[in-house]
């Protein structure tokens, strides 16, 4: 099972969270991570957010990256979205 945690923060202050879970063992990490930030984004009606190079350093290394206004092409209304992976396949 792959969970990724999706979270709206305004003044320091989370208005909105989702937990998303993809369940298919024939997708990939890359594709996982991609299917959960568009599930994320419909469900909080949002434009898909663009990955900027600090946004895919930040998620190799801690799983978990945050979008401001520089990763979204329409303007947005919170301060920033939170995306980070909480629950991985394991693979024995």
């Amino acid at each position: 099972m792959f969970r990724i945690w999706g979270k709206l923060f305004k003044d320091n202050h989370m208005i909105k969270d989702t937990v998303v879970v993809i369940d298919d063992p024939t997708l990939s990490r890359t594709k996982k991570v991609y299917k959960a930030l568009d599930e994320i984004c419909y469900e909080f009606d949002l434009s898909r957010p663009i990955w900027l190079k600090a946004n895919q350093n930040d998620f190799i290394k801690l799983s978990r990256t945050r979008f401001t206004s520089d990763s979204f092409v329409e303007s947005i209304d919170f301060d920033y979205l939170d995306f980070q992976v909480i629950e991985e396949d394991c693979i024995y």
